[in-house]
């Protein structure tokens, strides 16, 4: 009996040594951090944004280069790709427009010509789906303020006018001065150019003309023209030659002006009555339309590079935390000072090269992340979202087994911060998170500072949230640990200097210290995320709870 006794204390003892050596170690977190420096962001940054990648336009050269350079860090890393074949590419059928310069919006009242504005300097148009040519006379013109019909809010601009075959002409942004609707002074997605421009396609309008200011479009006329006179890119599936919709564009304000007092009308008044629910269309009497535009069209692929740790729990590895970061950029464009590569380093080869870091960082700590995490590095933000938009809507895995998406977009490349904002604070369950993390990290979290620009709609998070996965959209902080005044005195003017001008280079990136800062907290976040028996949630009530539901169901959760 004694020999029995000591043969199984031994078998036990055995088996709990076999079983402690064959579970994963308490990962060192700490170390795992310490992975992601400045110094490891700054080398990939140099190369994404270099001369040489030519921009990483869609579809280009530079594109392939910049997919080539992702895949070599991906494997290097040890992540394996995320496609079901196997691989790390995901292929976007598009296909690209380029309106030719040249076109001239006339304003005529019959054979009187009021005013010509000129392309590029004064207004942009282009065909608003696959038309190779518009040719439009004597079109229309009403003024239907901000355009919105949403009913949950109780608010149609158009009370019941049938706006078939006219152009309308909007407000940017959304009504701002009601506490208890449109979220107040937080831009929602029925303040995006593109909302205004699908409403009016809804409706069956002729065309769409957003007039541009600076505080509601958020960028000066400068990001206009030199983002719609490059090549304009859509889904193959969701580029329509049928459309009644001919026309949309932007013009300036002051040619806007001009045409309302050549039909009587008070801009500045009519752009007040806008904030009314009360507000009624206003045709503008007198005053016709004439364009011509020509546009050629050529089919493409862009491409998303999609890579995948795998998790390490059996119940818990078929499910997904997504990272995002877009690759691209604008490419090539207008030379100023002899340039013409828009290299984009900001805005996104930094985003891009945290991901990265990101990706190496959970790599060390395998197999202590029980979700699988992917790094989906993805192709045509710039031109609406479009690579992202695929990814979601095409996911290699179900998108009801996605707990959250973190998009990483425009790290801070400016120094330390004691905060860290979250764009659409309040929105999930990811909010708590964070805010515990930056505290165990003597930081705190603030919401986005300037929440009329609409940045929620603006990034590629808002591609995964349509489809109802919860995102988290950090971005830097704006009180700086070295100077008070820094973000409002110098970053502010720094960034409106350099956003999609060849001024976005390396050389204009002042230190990725705050970002390594912001990456290991981030870092954080995503490893409860990761590990969480829960997965995330919209708060109650929120526009994209009823898409998460869906999606759940769809999973069979």
């Amino acid at each position: 009996m004694k020999t029995l006794k000591v043969s199984l204390t031994l078998f036990f003892f055995a088996a709990g040594f076999l079983a402690l050596a064959c579970s994963p170690q308490e990962p060192d977190l700490e170390a795992a951090r310490s992975i992601i420096t400045e110094e490891g962001i700054m080398r990939h940054v140099e190369a994404l944004a270099h001369d040489s990648t030519m921009g990483r336009a869609p579809g280009t050269e530079g594109e392939q280069m910049t997919v080539d350079y992702i895949i070599r860090e991906f494997e290097e890393i040890g992540l394996v790709g995320g496609m079901p074949d196997g691989s790390f590419v995901q292929r976007v059928p598009a296909v690209g427009q380029q309106t030719a310069p040249g076109s001239v919006m006339r304003f005529h009242n019959g054979s009187r010509t009021l005013h010509e504005f000129d392309y590029f300097t004064d207004m942009m148009a282009w065909p608003a789906a696959g038309q190779r040519e518009v040719n439009i006379r004597d079109a229309e013109l009403v003024y239907v303020g901000y355009g919105i019909i949403a009913p949950e809010e109780d608010w149609d601009d158009y009370k019941g006018m049938d706006v078939s075959g006219k152009i309308l002409v909007f407000k940017n942004s959304d009504p701002s001065t009601h506490p208890d609707r449109f979220a107040g002074n937080t831009r929602l997605y029925y303040g995006r150019w593109s909302y205004k421009y699908e409403i009016a396609e809804e409706l069956g309008a002729l065309g769409a003309i957003i007039i541009h200011t600076l505080p509601t479009a958020g960028y000066g006329w400068n990001v206009v023209s030199g983002g719609w006179s490059r090549e304009r890119f859509a889904l193959a599936d969701e580029m329509q030659e049928d459309s009644e919709t001919e026309l949309n564009a932007w013009i300036q304000f002051y040619a806007a002006e001009r045409i309302f007092q050549e039909a009587g009308l008070d801009i500045d008044a009519l752009l007040d009555e806008a904030e009314s629910p009360d507000f009624h269309p206003v045709v503008l009497e007198g005053v016709k339309l004439d364009i011509d535009l020509t546009a050629t069209y050529s089919e493409l692929e862009f491409q998303n590079v999609v890579g995948v740790l795998p998790g390490s729990d059996r119940r818990l590895r078929d499910e997904h935390l997504v990272f995002s970061a877009h690759h691209d950029h604008l490419g090539t464009g207008l030379a100023v000072d002899g340039d013409s590569v828009y290299n984009g380093a900001m805005d996104n080869a930094s985003g891009t090269s945290g991901m990265i870091e990101m990706a190496r960082a959970f790599a060390s700590i395998q197999p202590n992340v029980k979700r699988s995490l992917m790094f989906a590095a993805v192709g045509a933000e710039e031109s609406g979202l479009l690579g992202s938009r695929y990814l979601a809507l095409n996911s290699p895995v179900p998108v009801g087994k996605i707990t959250a998406n973190i998009n990483i977009d425009m790290i801070n490349g400016f120094g330390q911060t004691h905060d860290v904002v979250i764009v659409g604070k309040g929105r999930t369950s990811m909010d708590d998170i964070m805010i515990e993390e930056a505290e165990k990290m003597g930081r705190y979290v603030v919401p986005d500072q300037d929440p009329g620009q609409g940045f929620y709609y603006r990034s590629d998070h808002f591609s995964f949230a349509r489809v109802g996965i919860p995102a988290l959209f950090p971005n830097p902080g704006v009180d700086y640990i070295h100077d008070e005044n820094f973000h409002q005195d110098v970053v502010i003017p720094h960034l409106r200097h350099i956003y999609h001008t060849v001024h976005d280079t390396i050389e204009n990136v002042m230190t990725f210290k705050g970002a390594e800062d912001d990456l290991r907290l981030l870092f954080n976040v995503a490893y409860r995320i990761a590990n969480d028996p829960q997965m995330q949630s919209w708060v109650p009530g929120d526009e994209f709870e009823a898409a998460r539901m869906q999606a759940l169901e769809a999973a069979g959760r």
